[in-house]
């Protein structure tokens, strides 16, 4: 990883921790407190952050209240997600052709695959878009579609066109609830419309979905839980659903 795309993601860890401290920062990113201070001065010197004790906090400018929708989902349940996205990560090699939605559980992904190098990234969401691109390996494609009010993701019939017409090795998707009889559901129509899409433009399914979304059902569905290949969720899940989804043939990795 470049300094400059460790600094990229510096922000993004900001963005959704502010109380991080450059120990924690070091061990994320795999570097020395040494160098995360060297980048927070770095930082703080362009004026996108602010020095605090112990570590630093975002210039009031980073948060893009465009996106507030988003961040507010995406400070939900984070430890989990990144629980998640760190096991979900090695799935993931060198190379690969993946699709991934706009979900802030992705998002989280999104992150932890910034040093995987010449990726194919297929994807609506916006944010994902921004981190993938920032190494310059990578081969990021947001497709086309009408922007939502959050601008947080891309939907509509030209998205749908566009996916349709691809195929990639493997499509990382979350969801706003689980069930064994629906599958992943959504709450949002359009959001489903365009990840029934990508589940039929994929080798492989993978479903990140947080504990507090398995037993729920939302309006409409988008994957059968055959379709499902593995399905990544926190140590928060119930162990009745542990057996019950095993025994539907998906493979669970519980991840802690």
């Amino acid at each position: 990883m470049t300094t400059h795309h460790r600094r990229q993601l510096i922000v993004d860890i900001l963005r959704s921790n502010p109380g991080i401290k450059v120990v924690e920062l070091a061990q994320s990113l795999g570097v020395s407190e040494g160098t995360i201070r060297n980048d927070l001065n770095a930082l703080a010197q362009e004026g996108r952050i602010k020095r605090v004790r112990g570590g630093a906090v975002l210039n009031v400018e980073d948060h893009s209240p465009l996106n507030s929708s988003f961040w507010k989902r995406h400070e939900k349940n984070a430890v989990a997600k990144t629980a998640i996205a760190r096991q979900a990560a090695a799935m993931v090699m060198d190379g690969d052709s993946i699709l991934l939605d706009a979900s802030s559980t992705v998002y989280y992904l999104a992150r932890e695959i910034l040093n995987r190098e010449r990726l194919r990234v297929v994807t609506n969401g916006i944010e994902v878009a921004q981190v993938l691109a920032r190494n310059p390996s990578n081969t990021v494609v947001l497709i086309g579609g009408i922007v939502d009010s959050n601008a947080s993701s891309v939907t509509g019939l030209l998205s749908e066109q566009i996916i349709r017409e691809l195929r990639v090795q493997k499509a990382f998707v979350s969801c706003s609830g689980f069930s064994l009889e629906r599958g992943m559901t959504e709450v949002h129509i359009e959001e489903a419309q365009l990840k029934r899409k990508a589940v039929q433009a994929a080798q492989e399914i993978i479903a990140l979905v947080d504990s507090s979304k398995i037993g729920k059902e939302d309006l409409t569905s988008f994957a059968r839980p055959d379709q499902i290949a593995y399905l990544f969720t926190d140590a928060g899940i119930a162990s009745e659903w542990v057996e019950r989804i095993q025994q539907a043939g998906i493979k669970l990795v519980v991840c802690s």
